[in-house]
């Protein structure tokens, strides 16, 4: 299963970001959204599943859950904005991954197990970081991880 990983739009849906994240069969995005109309954009690829960020604070955005779970064949993934608010023990309660925004640094670790993946901003470029979206790949029960930079 490839599962197409977004965070810190901020309002802007890039059409690169569209193109690379096509093919996917779920797309999470991990916060600060910044405009309603993005997610319906998304999903018109594949079902969504988002989190509210530090900056979704409109009426629409109150909808959104601070943490979600994806459950993808045999495997689960936990999803929040801010990794610092992370409120469980992965490995503890069998999450093969962790998937956070927030930082806009693209990131990808294991630790215990766990992957934890930040697939960095693909919003409006800032601090001088890439532009990025990610995609985790579930196979035989075990999830992979790739950053792909765009080109903007």
């Amino acid at each position: 299963m490839k599962i197409g990983v977004i965070s810190d739009t901020h309002g802007l849906l890039r059409p690169e970001a569209l193109t690379a994240l096509r093919g996917s069969e779920h797309i999470i995005h991990a916060g600060d959204i910044g405009d309603s109309a993005m997610l319906g954009k998304l999903a018109h690829i594949a079902p969504v599943t988002a989190v509210r960020g530090n900056v979704d604070r409109e009426p629409w955005a109150r909808k959104l859950p601070l943490t979600n779970v994806v459950e993808a064949g045999s495997v689960f993934i936990y999803v929040l904005h801010n990794l610092e608010e992370l409120d469980l023990t992965p490995e503890a309660a069998e999450f093969a991954a962790v998937v956070y925004g927030h930082s806009h640094v693209p990131r990808q670790e294991r630790k215990n197990g766990v992957l934890y993946f930040n697939p960095g901003s693909a919003g409006p470029i800032r601090f001088r970081l890439p532009v990025s979206i990610g995609q985790l790949i579930v196979e035989e029960g075990k999830v992979r991880g790739k950053i792909r930079r765009l080109e903007v």
